[in-house]
């Protein structure tokens, strides 16, 4: 829901903008507003639930969410459509990382582990795809309203289901520790400014100076949050969480891919809706390949293999078949057939994701301490969120510079003329996210050196130190 809903509204924001005057300076708000909160707020999120129950604050933040969704769907004018999805991204700040540190505290086992993961992993890769499909779909059949309505009974379903299955992790008050507001306000605030700055260098440009005050800003609030983290007795984020290098690894080697995989999505929508002419419905069927390779793979393979083979084994191969599927939509021109240049490439996508995905998110909470597993989910959160807002504003910025440079000196008055130029762009920029993904490889090579222990085929414990950890963080609680 919470990935979905990055992509849904992509196909309704059109519509939405006709129906309730948005102007076209302020239709980015509707996007914005969402990722800003969601992106700013994970840190804050994560903690939360390690302090208060992450039951707790899973179910406030899916009610949350539904109640947001809701109050967008009745929007009867911009501010409100604005103000709901900045809640929508508040509510999905806390229900992310509570969602990824329960389904880490629930499953210990390796092997059921290694299967919640895959599935774990498939529907985060999977679920801009569908966002897609569901866009199209709702936008076309009923009305945009309805992208922001489907959360509802979704939400309610799940936490009705939450409700009697997750089990109780309510800390009492007296053994709480504070939560480190000074760190929220830096961390948060760091990771806000550069969402933002990235977010607004999609119209601005990457030299404009409010992008680069934000960048600035952000990099130099982080700065500061990590320092003041260190010498603080009750940390927003434990600095020996990122200092793990399997941890790290898997952070960068997700951040890194979600680049190229958001910039795919972004391409290949305006590659079959204005160079081919496909629908909103059919765009979104174009994307079912990738979704099933991202399923298949994740669930099919990686999960079987997750406790027989280092992880190295499974991230590196993963981000290389990507870059194959990158490679080859470099190929793309105008009249190319969908059959031969985009079905080859999402299926190498979709199959390397899910190779990267699953292992990734189970090296991001493996052996941690169950009253750190919400700030552990938060750093792959912040990684996929924060990898996405730049891979977004980067390549569809190179992506217009390209084509711009194309169309100097030629008749852009000419379809063909255009279109040739918009795929130029599209094939620049794509030869920039593969060597992005080619750079996450390397980086996922030399840092992500874990092995599975003894025994965890057979379904033995994660980790044979897991016991102690979940010991430490029992007595944390007490």
């Amino acid at each position: 829901m919470i990935v979905l809903d990055i992509t849904i509204v992509n196909i309704a924001l059109p519509s939405a903008e006709k129906d309730l005057g948005i102007s076209t300076g302020d239709r980015q708000w509707v996007i914005t507003a969402y990722t800003l909160a969601f992106g700013g707020l994970l840190l804050l999120g994560g903690r939360i639930g390690d302090l208060y129950g992450r039951k707790r604050t899973f179910l406030i933040g899916l009610l949350g969410f539904a109640g947001a969704s809701a109050l967008g769907g009745f929007s009867v004018s911009p501010v409100m459509l604005f103000a709901s999805r900045a809640l929508q991204g508040g509510f999905g700040a806390l229900l992310a990382p509570s969602a990824l540190g329960l389904l880490s505290t629930t499953f210990t086992v390796a092997r059921e582990r290694a299967t919640a993961f895959g599935i774990f992993g498939a529907i985060a890769g999977g679920g801009s795809a569908i966002g897609f499909i569901a866009g199209g779909l709702l936008t076309e059949y009923l009305n945009w309203r309805w992208c922001l309505f489907v959360n509802v009974p979704i939400a309610l379903a799940t936490a009705l289901a939450g409700m009697r299955l997750l089990s109780t992790d309510h800390i009492r008050k007296e053994s709480r520790i504070k939560l480190d507001l000074p760190g929220a306000v830096l961390g948060c605030g760091g990771l806000l400014a550069i969402v933002y700055g990235t977010s607004e260098a999609e119209s601005r440009g990457w030299s404009d100076s409010l992008v680069l005050g934000c960048l600035a800003l952000g990099v130099a609030l982080l700065c500061v949050f990590v320092f003041a983290e260190k010498r603080t007795s009750h940390p927003l984020l434990p600095m020996h969480l990122v200092q793990d290098r399997n941890r790290g690894g898997a952070a960068l080697s997700v951040g890194l891919s979600v680049i190229g995989l958001f910039g795919l999505f972004l391409f290949l929508t305006f590659y079959m809706q204005e160079i081919k002419g496909y629908s909103p419905v059919l765009t979104g069927v174009g994307f079912l390949p990738m979704t099933a390779a991202i399923i298949l793979s994740s669930t099919g393979l990686a999960a079987r293999l997750m406790t027989r083979v280092p992880s190295r084994n499974l991230i590196v191969p993963g981000i290389l078949l990507a870059a194959c599927g990158m490679a080859w939509l470099t190929q793309l021109k105008v009249d190319s057939a969908f059959a031969t240049s985009v079905l080859p490439a999402e299926i190498l996508l979709g199959a390397g994701m899910g190779l990267v995905f699953m292992p990734s998110m189970s090296l991001a909470t493996l052996g941690v301490a169950p009253n750190e597993t919400g700030a552990a989910s938060a750093i792959i959160n912040s990684a996929q969120q924060v990898g996405g807002s730049i891979g977004t504003a980067l390549l569809n910025t190179i992506a217009a510079t390209a084509t711009a440079t194309y169309l100097v000196g030629k008749d852009a008055s000419n379809q063909l003329v255009q279109s040739t130029g918009a795929v130029h762009g599209y094939t620049v920029a794509t030869t920039v996210a593969l060597g992005i993904l080619l750079l996450a490889a390397v980086l996922a090579f030399f840092m992500v050196n874990h092995r599975p222990a003894p025994g965890e085929a057979a379904g033995r414990e994660a980790e044979p130190a897991r016991g102690a950890a979940a010991a430490t963080g029992a007595a944390h609680d007490r």
